[in-house]
């Protein structure tokens, strides 16, 4: 008879079996009920027509996933089982995850293209329009890259007076999607004309951190106009939807942003011309109507009329003057008149208020608090303080104070 063993004990030994036996499985299947928990951990199932098994992908393999897992997305994981001893449970502990016959980098792309498809970040309608002279110019890019030398050799043949302000920045690689997101903001503030952002061409990877959420935030949000000018024609990313202008290389970029001085001093050259034979042709035009007011005027003289109209004018001169001066004789008048009462009324006011001070003087001189004091009244002071003639009691030495008197006194009696 084989003996008997405890539920803990028979499920520790299933577990050492599975989890030495299945140290590494790649199982296809398709996904259901995924769960993002709050601890950053992936919980799903992962099933097929007949059967299914829970799975799990811990926080930290979580950073590496590209894109989101959907219900019903059909997958291939790649793990090992572990059991979860107390509840006799064994599950698929996930290291990756790739999108069954596609890569994860493609799905990941169609995944965020979509969500901010959704969320209005390619609509025509909120792209800002790029000015026609451009003066200064942001460069999101690496300072080190073959990119940047094409933007700036365009530039300078192109249009030699643009200034341009170079962001060194991170294009490729682990930290790189945040010094774009970041350099993009702080190219916002330095208030230039348009923002490149750019880099050379390479592959879907080398490119990756052009097509981060953190990105197509950061040129969203940005209020200077983007021009998106990533890779070569053929490669596309997200920050090419979310841009004002998609540019298919860094040096079309320039190209297409800035105008071409000798095309430009073609154009000053026909527009001297034009302006040259506008001038003249209104010279001409100026000439002939005052060649006709010339003719008008020697048909008629207007001496006689000016003559009349500076005669009039004097006439109305002097009857201003008269009308101007008997206005300021009339109101020098009123004014006299005027100055006259006031004086006379304030005297009179004066008076009474000097009569009425007077007799306020005579009141408070009679109830004048010295006064009364000096004659009347005098402090209690005991042991240098004064003291209320209440607080007195029999026998004892007190002062009586007036301001020019000073009297010792013993309390004989009390009452």
């Amino acid at each position: 008879m084989s003996s008997t063993q405890s539920v803990s004990s028979l499920n520790n030994q299933i577990k050492s079996i599975l989890e030495t036996t299945f140290l590494s499985v790649i199982v296809e299947g398709e996904v259901s009920r995924p769960t993002y928990h709050s601890s950053g951990h992936l919980y799903f199932t992962l099933k097929d027509a007949d059967s299914s098994i829970s799975c799990v992908m811990f926080k930290g393999n979580t950073r590496s996933l590209k894109f989101g897992l959907e219900e019903g997305m059909a997958v291939v994981l790649h793990g090992s089982i572990s059991v979860f001893a107390p509840r006799g449970s064994y599950q698929i502990n996930c290291t990756s995850i790739e999108p069954a016959g596609g890569g994860a980098l493609a799905k990941a792309y169609e995944q965020l293209k979509a969500k901010l498809s959704a969320k209005g970040y390619f609509e025509t309608a909120r792209k800002k329009p790029l000015p026609k002279f451009v003066s200064h110019i942001a460069l999101v890019t690496s300072g080190t890259g073959a990119a940047l030398q094409d933007m700036l050799r365009v530039a300078q043949k192109r249009w030699p007076l643009v200034k341009i302000t170079l962001l060194d920045t991170l294009v490729q690689g682990e930290g790189a999607k945040v010094a774009i997101a970041s350099n993009i903001a702080l190219a916002d503030a330095l208030h230039v004309d348009i923002i490149v952002v750019g880099r050379g061409g390479g592959s879907a990877e080398d490119l990756w951190a052009f097509n981060e959420e953190i990105v197509a935030d950061a040129i969203f949000t940005c209020k200077t106009p983007v021009v998106s000018a990533v890779g070569h024609e053929v490669d596309f990313v997200i920050s090419d939807f979310v841009a004002d202008l998609r540019a298919p290389t860094p040096s079309a970029a320039m190209e297409m942003i800035l105008p071409d001085q000798n095309e430009m001093l073609q154009r000053i050259d026909g527009m001297m011309d034009q302006m040259d034979g506008i001038f003249k042709r209104l010279i001409r035009s100026k000439e002939e109507s005052l060649g006709h007011l010339k003719r008008l005027f020697a048909k008629r003289s207007i001496d006689e009329k000016l003559f009349l109209w500076k005669s009039e004018i004097s006439i109305l001169q002097q009857q201003y003057t008269e009308k101007i001066a008997m206005l300021l004789r009339e109101k020098s008048r009123k004014i006299a008149l005027a100055e006259e009462q006031i004086s006379f009324q304030t005297k009179q006011n004066i008076a009474k208020k000097e009569q009425i001070l007077s007799s306020y003087h005579i009141a408070l001189a009679s109830k004048e608090p010295t006064r009364e004091l000096r004659e009347c009244y005098a402090q209690v002071v005991k042991d240098g303080k004064k003291i209320a003639l209440e607080k007195i009691e029999k026998e004892d030495i007190f002062e009586l104070q007036t301001p020019h008197t000073i009297l010792k006194a013993r309390a004989l009696e009390k009452n």
